[in-house]
């Protein structure tokens, strides 16, 4: 895990908080000088459930070292907590599907044949175990936007590693979308530009020798559209 975060004087654009998955975005802003502060600050499957306590203008994070990453990005920002941000903050918590997807988790919802009944990841039943699954995820978003900030969420890159199931990557993807949608969370969703016909990560986006991982060029993307927002 790596812990990017701004090198620079300028006032920082954004602060950044996430999995690994924000390693690239903070590369891309590096490489461009774009100021900023933040970076990864733990591994993806430990930003679902029972990863942080609300405070009044703040959040603690459990995990003592993601908490003094935080801290320090926070020290380096000047603010004294959360609430205080004058800033946007840019997230990739609770994204990482291939988590929930993990193929031994969802033995028990399929059929016979090894399939899942109609309609069954796009109903309520696979909805709420997704939403259960990532409910920590969906109330840092949530205590976020109550502290009055803006808040964008960047999806993942389109990759599913082997011992997850492809089709429940895709479904519980969206279900975790749709939530943050609801609350009020701007998606960067750069599929329609990563992808290829088959839905998932095009290698010139893809970290080479990595399974889940996109590489500066996908981070650059992402740099892009969130410089697009006026971040």
């Amino acid at each position: 895990m790596t812990t990017p975060s701004s090198t620079t004087t300028a006032p920082a654009r954004f602060l950044l908080l996430g999995d690994s998955h924000a390693g690239p975005i903070g590369r891309a802003a590096k490489a461009a000088r774009i100021p900023f502060q933040g970076g990864p600050i733990g591994a993806g499957r430990e930003f679902t459930d029972d990863f942080f306590a609300p405070r009044e203008r703040d959040v603690v994070f459990h995990k003592a070292e993601a908490d003094a990453y935080y801290r320090g990005f926070l020290a380096d920002l000047d603010v004294d907590g959360l609430g205080s941000l004058a800033v946007p903050l840019v997230c990739t918590f609770g994204l990482s599907s291939h988590f929930v997807a993990t193929r031994e988790n969802w033995h028990l919802y399929r059929d016979r044949d090894g399939g899942f009944a109609p309609g069954f990841l796009t109903g309520p039943l696979f909805d709420a175990i997704v939403r259960a699954t990532v409910r920590d995820a969906l109330a840092f978003y949530r205590h976020a936007l109550g502290l009055g900030l803006r808040v964008l969420a960047v999806l993942p890159p389109q990759r599913v590693p082997e011992q997850s199931d492809p089709e429940v990557f895709t479904a519980a993807q969206e279900a975790v979308r749709s939530a943050l949608d609801a609350l009020g969370v701007e998606l960067v969703d750069l599929r329609a530009r990563t992808t290829g016909p088959d839905g998932f990560q095009r290698p010139e986006f893809c970290e080479a020798d990595d399974s889940i991982h996109g590489n500066l060029a996908f981070g650059r993307l992402v740099l892009a559209d969130l410089l697009a927002r006026g971040l």
